[in-house]
């Protein structure tokens, strides 16, 4: 269960530090920082930031109660194998004209060790678990 709740502890940490920072400037991070062009209306990134914020709070609340819904952190590795294949995909085949393709696999690979890591927990806690 340790490993787990770390990892967990980790994960919403980097969501919410991502979600405040899409939230409050997200034109200077999606532009100066990840070397994207302009979106356009930066609402839908500000939501996003959001969004990311009160995951983080559900990621720090399955930790908290780790030992009774540790079953829940498989919607987590769900969301980062989603969201790696997501970003990796982006940087293949759909990036606007000028824009650098390192972000996208950067978030990828980050994404691919959480969720990865969160599997490993997961599975010491199915053999802690087993009946055998």
């Amino acid at each position: 269960m340790t490993l787990l709740k770390r990892v967990l502890y980790w994960q919403a940490a980097l969501w919410a530090l991502s979600g405040v920072a899409l939230f409050t400037v997200p034109g200077w991070l999606v532009e100066r920082v990840l070397d994207q062009p302009p979106v356009g209306d930066d609402v839908w990134l500000r939501a996003m930031g959001g969004m990311a914020v009160v995951l983080s709070l559900v990621m720090v609340l399955v930790a908290h109660h780790v030992d009774e819904v540790w079953w829940w952190a498989w919607a987590f590795v769900i969301l980062e194998a989603s969201t790696a294949a997501l970003f990796a995909v982006n940087a293949l085949v759909s990036l606007p004209a000028g824009a650098a393709a390192w972000p996208w696999w950067l978030i990828a690979v980050a994404n691919v060790l959480v969720g990865a890591i969160e599997l490993v927990g997961l599975a010491k806690i199915g053999l802690e678990r087993s009946p055998v």
